[in-house]
């Protein structure tokens, strides 16, 4: 599960939406206003759209967030990655020439 997973996640459970959705739906049933193959059908179909909408807001924070981190100039991991390698590189020919200069 991805931060976006859990962020989706927690933004829906806090507003309490698909309890709520399913309340109403459960309330419209027991008024016989909906059959009960409707609404298991309108649950699935606001599921859906739901799950929809959360993937969008999901990729929409990642952009953001991706684009604040960029004008922040913060360096990426696999930068972060080159840099450590170029260094490990560096630090292993400074003790080479360090023990050739003592000979």
């Amino acid at each position: 599960m991805t931060i976006n997973d859990v962020l989706h996640k927690a933004l829906m459970a806090g507003l309490g939406v698909p309890e709520k959705v399913k309340e109403l739906i459960d309330e419209l049933v027991k008024k016989g206003e909906l059959s009960e193959s409707q609404g298991s059908k309108l649950v699935k179909e606001w599921s859906d759209k739901a799950g929809k909408s959360g993937e969008t807001l999901s990729k929409s924070l990642t952009e953001l967030v991706n684009k604040t981190l960029e004008k922040m100039n913060i360096p990426t991991r696999e930068e972060v990655e080159k840099l450590e390698k170029k260094l490990t590189a560096l630090s292993a020919r400074v003790k080479k020439l360090e023990g050739s200069s003592q000979e």
